[in-house]
């Protein structure tokens, strides 16, 4: 009998993954990429990031029951891979509001220059706390029951960090279209 033929198949208690590590990997990269470097601004970090999400979810692969569901399962796991990642690591002497203002006044960016590079850089300049909840709400899509949930925080605050997080990007990037960044417009690296 071909062990490659049997490996995937249920014996038992356990089912078959709905999609092996390599259809993951193949169908979801990109996404999990563009993510992490949304989180950490930062390519090394990023892809480091990347392969711990891809090493983890291969490792629990088992937890995955269906294939759709495999996108936001992947973000999470990218998401919970940055939030250890911060933990490990001193916090960073945020910049205060004024600080923003004082560098914004001096550092405009010219008009019509919004892209890729220009949102990185704001997404840095935001504190930690306020850039996951933003990027698990446009990229991952998630409710802000669901990011209360996740990271086990009041609800007020999730819509409180978010809100500021909003703001904060605004007056970073000069638009004050009274929208918001969408992960469709967010450029990809």
């Amino acid at each position: 009998m071909d062990p490659q033929k049997t490996a995937g198949t249920p014996s038992g208690d356990h089912l078959a993954p709905a999609v092996t590590p390599a259809q993951l990997v193949e169908d979801h990269l990109e996404a999990v990429y563009r993510y992490a470097f949304r989180l950490s601004g930062n390519r090394d970090q990023a892809e480091e990031l990347t392969q711990q999400a891809f090493l983890q979810a291969c490792a629990r692969i088992g937890q995955l029951r269906h294939a759709e569901s495999a996108r936001p399962w992947l973000l999470a796991i990218v998401r919970n891979c940055f939030c250890q990642q911060l933990r490990q690591r001193q916090r960073e002497p945020q910049l205060a509001p004024e600080e923003l203002w004082d560098q914004w006044v001096q550092h405009p960016p010219p008009e019509e220059s919004w892209d890729g590079e220009l949102l990185q850089q704001a997404l840095n300049r935001l504190p930690s706390e306020y850039r996951v909840v933003l990027l698990m709400h446009y990229f991952e899509q998630a409710t802000y029951q669901q990011i209360a949930q996740r990271l086990n925080i009041p609800l007020g605050t999730v819509m409180s960090r978010l809100s500021r997080a909003k703001a904060r990007l605004r007056a970073m990037l000069g638009k004050k279209r009274g929208g918001v960044v969408h992960a469709a417009s967010v450029p990809a690296d």
